[in-house]
């Protein structure tokens, strides 16, 4: 029987770790091509996750996963923590979705490693140590605008005569007597309270600026979303124009995930 030569010995070695570099090259790209299927989306204030059913409809459509998160309300640690149980649910990475208020706590929620990228619709992205509350009065509210003040036990509610003209122009009043009847009891306490760990330091964010929104000034949107350097889009639509306009709010949210990819 012949001893293999040293040559061989070595060609043989070198085939061996090309075998393994490919394979390992190939996993990779492999991984870093996967996209990213799964959306959260959190509602605002006023709100409950009703509103989100034409958007639901539209990524779904698409081919992806959508959890609906049913904010409590309560708290901003309240609202982090029932997003928080939403995403250590998904199977893999997430597109985190806020809207108004809903952006202020996926500031916070942001940092659960499940997160890929944010999406803030016509939505708050305070920085840290910075609360909601000083983002809102950085413009003059609209004349629609139907904020009311805190209720003896703290809760804040939509003036009804305004609701329509001030959070939803642009749907039906069928819809937007839904809306007025579903919405959620805020606690005002949430608009005051600081943000700990902005996400979007260490995360993609996309920002979305409801042109037509008399709920949130869309200068404060304009002028959160560059102070963050996050990428904006620009919808005609009022405050709710994920309703409104949900095919455009949606490639928007597409987009995010096509730029996420899963890195392991």
């Amino acid at each position: 029987m012949k001893t293999p030569t040293l040559k061989n010995s070595i060609k043989a070695g070198i085939i061996s770790l090309a075998l393994i570099f490919a394979a390992i090259l190939g996993f990779t790209f492999s991984a870093q091509a996967q996209a990213v299927k799964n959306v959260v989306l959190v509602h605002g204030a006023f709100a409950d996750g009703s509103g989100y059913k034409a958007l639901y409809t539209e990524l779904t459509k698409k081919g992806y996963n959508v959890t609906v998160v049913q904010n409590p309300l309560s708290s901003l640690e309240d609202d982090v923590k029932a997003v928080t149980v939403a995403l250590d649910k998904q199977d893999g990475p997430a597109i985190l979705v806020g809207h108004s208020w809903g952006g202020t706590v996926i500031t916070e929620a942001g940092n659960n490693p499940k997160v890929a990228a944010l999406v803030y619709i016509a939505a708050l992205q305070p920085d840290k140590g910075e609360t909601s509350v000083q983002w809102l009065q950085t413009a003059p509210p609209a004349p629609e605008n139907g904020v009311l003040a805190p209720d003896d036990k703290g809760i804040v509610y939509y003036d009804k005569a305004k609701f329509h003209a001030g959070f939803c122009a642009d749907i039906s009043k069928e819809e937007a007597d839904f809306m007025y009847a579903s919405q959620g009891a805020f606690y005002a306490k949430g608009f005051g309270t600081p943000i700990t760990n902005p996400a979007w330091k260490t995360k993609p964010a996309y920002g979305i600026v409801a042109t037509e929104d008399k709920s949130i000034n869309p200068d404060i949107e304009r002028a959160m979303y560059k102070r963050s350097n996050t990428t904006i889009t620009e919808i005609k639509g009022s405050h709710v124009v994920f309703i409104s306009q949900p095919k455009a709010v949606a490639a928007v949210i597409i987009k995010a995930a096509e730029n996420a990819s899963v890195k392991k």
